[in-house]
């Protein structure tokens, strides 16, 4: 007994342009593109905020530091850990950390603590920049008498 053959799907047929591509592929690509394309600007963006927000925190932590070893310091004069942190914001922040604030809050005669927040700049409009706060502290340098 003979085998029949059972239809099966149409053979692709070539585009007469001799491209290469079939009749069923005109836009395909154009298509794809228009769907992932938004998503891939999404992730870039997110990625380069992420590292702005990230960039502007350590800026705060550097200032707060710096203002930290300048006061406490053996006899270091008051307000020198503001001042020290304030220079450096103005020395390495330009505009990646706008709105930027000293605070030496939280310091006794034992311990200093410099506290630095300011805002990390935004790519998206009418979004506000991202807080950043970062804090360093450290016991105060004294003169003590050997037992």
């Amino acid at each position: 007994m003979p085998q029949q053959d059972k239809p099966g799907p149409a053979p692709a047929v070539p585009d007469s342009t001799g491209t290469g591509r079939f009749r069923g592929d005109r836009g395909e690509a154009s298509l794809s593109t228009a769907i992932v394309f938004p998503f891939v600007i999404l992730v870039t963006v997110a990625v380069v905020q992420a590292s702005m927000w990230i960039y502007a925190r350590n800026i705060a932590l550097t200032a707060a530091r710096e203002g930290v070893a300048a006061a406490r310091t053996y006899q270091a004069p008051e307000g020198a850990g503001e001042a020290r942190a304030r220079e450096t914001l103005g020395r390495i922040a330009g505009s990646s950390l706008a709105q930027s604030a000293v605070s030496t809050s939280g310091s006794s005669a034992g311990e200093v603590r410099v506290t630095v927040t300011g805002l990390a700049p935004s790519l998206i409009p009418g979004i506000a920049g991202l807080s950043v706060s970062q804090s360093a502290g450290a016991p105060r340098e004294r003169w003590v008498q050997a037992p």
